[in-house]
């Protein structure tokens, strides 16, 4: 076949030759068009695109390095926060004694043969029927030989948990003792995110009622005292030899309220300045809110000691508190401070916690002796 057309002549001899003519012309008539995106064949790339090709090299490969770190990184901090966990968890088990001095006593009040009266405060247990460590531990503390030990509350973790509270405390039962309970003596612990504390609002209890009652007739019937809205007056006796001329009596006057943090507490039923016979006035509160404390300041009691706070629990570095949990402000979570120029304040860190929050940061659970010694005047 022969054909032709116009200026344009195309020949071609015959139709097996059509194709390698077509794309000939063709391919001339494209070379001179400007490569464009929007012409057929391969399109050009964006500007730049090669160099940035060459700096990330492989693009799955780029992403399979971003996504390994990644990884890497989460898995370094998943088990970075079980370490920490681990350890505050391991801190709740790890029971230390405290020791303070606090010059109370009138020069002379004391025999010669003492060096302080020996007041062992103790709080928070959160007793749990399974804790042989802490019963152990805190029935261990009768070695110290305390003149009085005091209970501040908050003793029983779960209704199953007063024989392991009379475990703890039984050769404590040997010394005279005085307590108040808390809330959690009444009322069984709940679930809660422990970081609703930093919110400062308080909750309410549970409501499910724990076997208070069993607890506090096993108090009474070892000799202990309750200072739950009452004004106790009793002495302390020495071991002065007979004849030595010295004093064999210590006066002391102990006052105490239910749990203020839950408004349990009524100061009108106790309201009024302790006995002037005393050598040494007490007053009791398992929660050092502040309206309490101006009360037993403003009718002259000498200490005021609390538990509640834990001391903070999940503390700075330096057992610094974050939190108090109730009024105090959180200089005054744990130890001993001036309330006022004549009322000093103890708060203990407690030896227990929440079973739902098991776990103390720089805020080892603990005991405290108190020395209090005679004034300098």
């Amino acid at each position: 076949m022969v054909g032709y057309s116009g200026r344009h002549t195309c020949y071609w001899r015959a139709a097996d030759r059509l194709e390698p003519v077509l794309k000939r012309k063709t391919s001339k008539f494209r070379a001179r068009l400007p490569r464009t995106p929007w012409v057929v064949g391969k399109p050009s790339a964006p500007l730049g695109i090669d160099v940035l090709k060459k700096k990330m090299g492989n693009g799955n490969r780029t992403a399979a390095r971003v996504s390994r770190t990644i990884g890497a990184g989460v898995a370094g901090l998943v088990a970075a926060g079980a370490g920490v966990l681990l350890a505050a968890n391991r801190e709740i088990r790890q029971f230390e004694l405290k020791e303070v001095t606090v010059p109370l006593l009138e020069p002379g009040t004391l025999p010669s043969h003492w060096d302080s009266l020996r007041i062992l405060h103790v709080s928070d247990l959160h007793m749990l029927a399974d804790q042989r460590l802490k019963q152990s531990w805190v029935a261990g503390l009768i070695e110290l030989d305390p003149d009085l030990v005091v209970n501040t509350g908050d003793n029983l973790g779960e209704d199953e948990a007063v024989p392991g509270v009379l475990s703890a405390l039984g050769p404590l039962f040997e010394r005279p003792g005085v307590f108040v309970f808390g809330s959690n003596d009444y009322f069984a612990p709940k679930p809660v995110n422990p970081f609703i504390y930093l919110l400062g609002k308080k909750r309410k209890p549970s409501r499910v009622q724990l076997p208070w009652r069993g607890m506090r007739a096993a108090f009474l019937e070892h000799g202990w005292q309750d200072a739950t809205h009452a004004r106790l007056e009793f002495p302390l006796g020495t071991d002065a030899p007979v004849g030595s001329g010295e004093p064999k009596m210590i006066r002391l006057a102990v006052t105490g309220v239910d749990d203020p943090h839950h408004d349990l507490a009524d100061y009108s039923q106790v309201a009024g300045a302790p006995n002037a016979d005393a050598d040494l006035s007490i007053g009791l509160s398992h929660s050092p809110e502040p309206a309490v404390l101006d009360q037993f300041a403003a009718d002259g009691y000498q200490l005021v000691l609390s538990g509640h706070t834990h001391g903070g629990q999940l503390c700075l570095p330096g057992s610094r508190a974050i939190v108090t949990n109730c009024g105090i402000d959180r200089s005054r979570a744990q130890g001993l401070s001036r309330w006022t120029e004549r009322t000093w304040l103890h708060v203990t860190n407690g030896l227990g916690n929440s079973k739902y929050v098991p776990f103390r940061i720089f805020c080892r659970p603990s005991a405290t002796l108190i020395h209090v010694v005679e004034r300098e005047d």
